[in-house]
């Protein structure tokens, strides 16, 4: 469903509504994954959806209802239900006021028709070019090639109608050798990119350097972390940058804006439209979204907001809002790790004593305010000595700050583009002089 077809569809949603206010969401995906391992296929996925979300705003209380069915009897249905449950909401309490007109941009390099229109064989390929990797370097391989594109339509009875269509596609790979692992990544808008070779030979060559790892001693550590793993951590600081959790003190922000809270060398950002992660110029509200530097040179500068924080903090709306009804509040959904000015290299060239780690898993949260998280380290753990990778490490369970560990850190001159299944973010990797690790583990 392009465009145009949810705008009408938008609007019938709108003709048939006798709410006091409604707001029409209608999006459509399609999405396509194919999963691999042990050099086969085992899996493909493809999944087209269109959804609807109706707020209707009766009387000053608010009722939410969706459905994924679009002929009149649904639409019917689905506003009567919005409204229905709109008659058991709190009557004054938070009542959203509806986005109104804008003029929205979405930035280049969002939508690509190849990557639209990429077939389950241009998958294949990518997977096959992967396999014949894993052969050559002797390994097994698991991971997945996924291709996706999306749209999203949001119009009010207050004037708001404004529409963005963008592309995604990713290849995550882990090789397997005798005893120890590697990883690689790709995520882009432009499926062109995907190379399964390169990203196999990267996987294949971690995993056979960190052959008969080592076990090293548990305490603070310098470590490098690369994009993988830095981002892992990243994504839970996103929370922290949301008015409602500054204003709830949940955040280490809280009472705290304007002062340094980290190195001088650290800025954060949420950019929709940076190159690696162009996204979407609005917010589920329909409201134009600003690019928001949240650390600047170490200080906490802002916070972001939608039009229910922004009323009750009296604060720009930075259009940052979540689907309603949800206990978030404004999120970032595009955040960006400002680099530095030394190559990857050349951080690890500088470091007489350290870890260089591909990537993380099973991270947690230990503590929220205090940014204290745990984890593993996975998939390529290599010893540094005199500024060179000479071994394979045994993974690493980390307990540590994030926002402490970023007092004494210096970022590499490259940015890349990472992500999880809940998360998609720009980073560069990240060198820490003191890194807390708890215990070694065998494997």
């Amino acid at each position: 469903m392009d465009a145009d077809a949810r705008r009408a569809l938008a609007a019938r949603i709108l003709e048939r509504s006798p709410a006091d206010a409604t707001e029409a969401i209608v999006t459509s995906d399609h999405r396509a994954l194919t999963r691999f391992t042990h050099e086969l296929i085992h899996q493909n996925v493809d999944i087209e959806n269109v959804a609807i979300r109706v707020r209707a705003i009766v009387d000053g209380r608010t009722g939410v209802a969706s459905t994924n069915a679009t002929g009149e009897r649904a639409i019917e249905t689905v506003v009567a239900r919005a409204i229905e449950i709109a008659a058991f909401a709190p009557h004054g309490i938070d009542v959203p006021s509806l986005a109104g007109p804008a003029d929205v941009t979405p930035p280049g390099g969002a939508y690509v028709d190849a990557t639209a229109n990429a077939t389950a064989a241009e998958r294949a390929n990518v997977a096959s070019a992967i396999f014949e990797q894993a052969v050559a370097g002797g390994c097994w391989c698991s991971g997945y090639v996924t291709t996706s594109s999306s749209g999203v339509t949001i119009a009010t009875t207050a004037g708001a109608d404004v529409s963005f269509d963008g592309t995604e596609c990713g290849a995550n790979v882990k090789m397997t050798a005798g005893d120890s692992t590697g990883f690689a990544e790709r995520y882009a808008g432009d499926a062109g990119v995907l190379d399964g070779t390169a990203l196999g030979a990267r996987a294949a060559q971690k995993a056979r350097s960190s052959a008969d790892p080592v076990t090293v001693d548990p305490g603070e550590w310098t470590v490098i972390l690369e994009p993988p793993a830095f981002g892992e951590l990243v994504m839970f600081l996103a929370g922290h940058f949301s008015a409602q959790s500054y204003h709830e003190g949940s955040s280490f922000l809280t009472e705290r804006l304007g002062e340094r809270v980290m190195g001088s060398g650290v800025t954060i950002r949420d950019d929709y439209a940076h190159p690696l992660h162009p996204g979407a110029p609005f917010d589920w509200e329909g409201t134009p979204k600003q690019r928001v530097a949240l650390i600047e040179n170490g200080v906490a500068n802002a916070v972001v907001t939608d039009s229910a924080w922004s009323r009750k903090l009296n604060r720009p709306n930075t259009g940052h809002g979540l689907p309603a009804p949800n206990a978030q509040g404004p999120y970032p959904l595009d955040l960006v790790v400002e680099p530095g000015r030394e190559s990857l290299d050349e951080l690890i060239a500088g470091t007489k004593r350290g870890l260089l780690v591909t990537r993380l898993w099973y991270t947690r949260i230990v503590d929220q305010r205090k940014t204290i998280l745990t984890g593993m380290t996975r998939d390529g753990t290599f010893l540094i000595e005199d500024g060179r990778l000479t071994r394979g490490v045994r993974n690493l369970r980390f307990n540590q700050s994030l926002v402490d560990a970023l007092e004494t850190c210096t970022f590499s001159s490259e940015q890349r583009r990472t992500g999880g299944y809940s998360y998609a973010l720009v980073t560069p990797a990240v060198k820490f002089d003191r890194f807390a690790f708890a215990s070694s583990t065998d494997y």
